[in-house]
């Protein structure tokens, strides 16, 4: 049977195009939905593919010039003392033409090196992070104890995330929950630091072991690493420093 959200909302929520109650809705649904979610991981290989193929070229800067000189008002000729004016829709024609290329280069430009596929990375925590903060959302298993919340993901995922209570090192675990990120099916580990909540996305991975990347974005510290095939991100609005001692807990 086939499902109508593959077709009818898939693509919009791969294109950033819904808003964040839909996408929120389209993400519970892919928890349930094994035809949405395979064509989703299929959309997101096939994105991650040309990404690094590097099919992307800069346009040549005779192009933009180009572009201004097919808009720009021809120069006038004096005849007379008084100069004639160039027609404001010219103008505006040449200033719309300008922004339209300016937006296009900065959706087409690639971020710095080894970069691109993190900025992707920390948009989509930091998206679930927020989405977990509505009412009734951040946890799917209220426990402090990690041999409750371990026991949880059973049958849920196809990896045993590795679950541990900080509370004495002043990470307390609230509990534990399902999510979505970059169209991959993940485990959440709540944890609090001083009244503030730290969400941990977890999800097996075959790459080779990497070191903590760290970053911000909207307002948000994020910190993801890859340690004995599991990628980690850890994502709050407790300080960096505070971010990377968790981290250091969790690998130790």
């Amino acid at each position: 049977m086939n499902c109508e959200l593959t077709q009818s909302v898939l693509h919009g929520y791969i294109d950033g195009e819904l808003d964040a109650a839909r996408a929120a809705d389209f993400e519970r649904h892919l928890l349930s939905c094994h035809q949405c979610t395979s064509a989703l991981e299929t959309q997101e290989t096939l994105r991650t593919s040309i990404r690094q193929a590097g099919l992307y070229e800069r346009a040549p800067e005779a192009l933009r010039r180009k572009i201004e000189a097919q808009y720009r008002a021809p120069e006038p000729v004096v005849i007379a003392p008084v100069r004639p004016r160039v027609r404001p829709t010219q103008w505006l024609a040449l200033a719309a033409a300008l922004i339209l290329a300016f937006f296009i280069g900065v959706r087409l430009l690639p971020g710095p090196a080894g970069r691109g596929g993190q900025t992707e990375l920390a948009s989509s925590i930091v998206d679930a992070h927020l989405r977990s903060l509505q009412p009734g959302h951040l946890v799917d298993v209220v426990s402090t104890d990690q041999h409750t919340v371990k026991p949880w993901f059973d049958g849920k995922v196809d990896f045993a995330p590795p679950v541990r209570d900080l509370a004495s090192d002043g990470f307390p675990l609230q509990g534990g929950r399902l999510d979505i990120v970059n169209g991959r099916q993940v485990a959440v580990l709540v944890y609090g630091r001083r009244k503030h909540v730290v969400n941990v996305f977890i999800w097996p991975t075959k790459e080779a072991d990497m070191p903590p990347q760290s970053g911000t974005q909207l307002g948000y510290n994020w910190i993801d690493w890859r340690k004995g095939g599991m990628e980690m991100s850890a994502v709050s609005d407790v300080s960096a420093p505070d971010l990377k001692e968790l981290q250091k807990l969790l690998t130790e």
